[in-house]
């Protein structure tokens, strides 16, 4: 569990004043689901598979926070089999994610993540997915960077069997101020 303040090294250097976290999250899609990525509600005829909305794109961001803050991964704390997660939206996930990290002192500089998909086109609702996701966050949009790319129809993704995503995140100790 880590500290409210950044350990110090042994020559009063700060350490762990910044965290690097990385979050990758894979879904299966499927008839009969709405298709949610990045909090959106993006028309298509398949949807993700999983036990909340299944939002590839929240739950990598996620597991990114989470980890940069040595605080575990997204099934440690929102379980699969906890049936009050049974169709969440993931938003909500990342919500109490972004609570975690507060109370113990991180706070996010920046936010970057692509997503893997072959279709819909992710493009037109990048801008929106991080508003989304920077109210969830309760931060500044311009923080949180969406890109998109395909597998050239190689794999689960290129076969338009799953979608995936991937996200990469840098959080600062609240603390450094008062250290420096």
């Amino acid at each position: 569990m880590s500290s409210l303040k950044p350990d110090v090294s042994p020559d009063g250097e700060l350490a762990n004043a910044f965290r690097i976290g990385l979050g990758y999250d894979i879904h299966r899609l499927v008839e009969g689901r709405p298709l949610v990525i990045g909090g959106l509600e993006i028309p298509f005829p398949k949807g993700l598979l999983g036990h909340s909305d299944a939002d590839v794109l929240v739950h990598a961001a996620c597991d990114a926070l989470l980890g940069a803050a040595g605080l575990g991964d997204i099934g440690l704390h929102f379980p699969d089999s906890d049936h009050k997660y049974k169709g969440i939206c993931s938003l909500e996930l990342l919500k109490n994610t972004n609570l975690m990290l507060k109370q113990r002192g991180w706070t996010l500089i920046n936010l970057d993540a692509t997503v893997f998909a072959e279709e819909p086109k992710i493009g037109p609702y990048r801008h929106a997915m991080a508003e989304k996701m920077a109210d969830a966050l309760q931060s500044n949009s311009g923080l949180i960077n969406i890109k998109a790319t395909t597998t050239e129809t190689m794999g689960l993704v290129g076969s338009g069997e799953a979608m995936a995503a991937m996200c990469i995140v840098l959080l600062k100790s609240s603390s450094i101020k008062e250290e420096l």
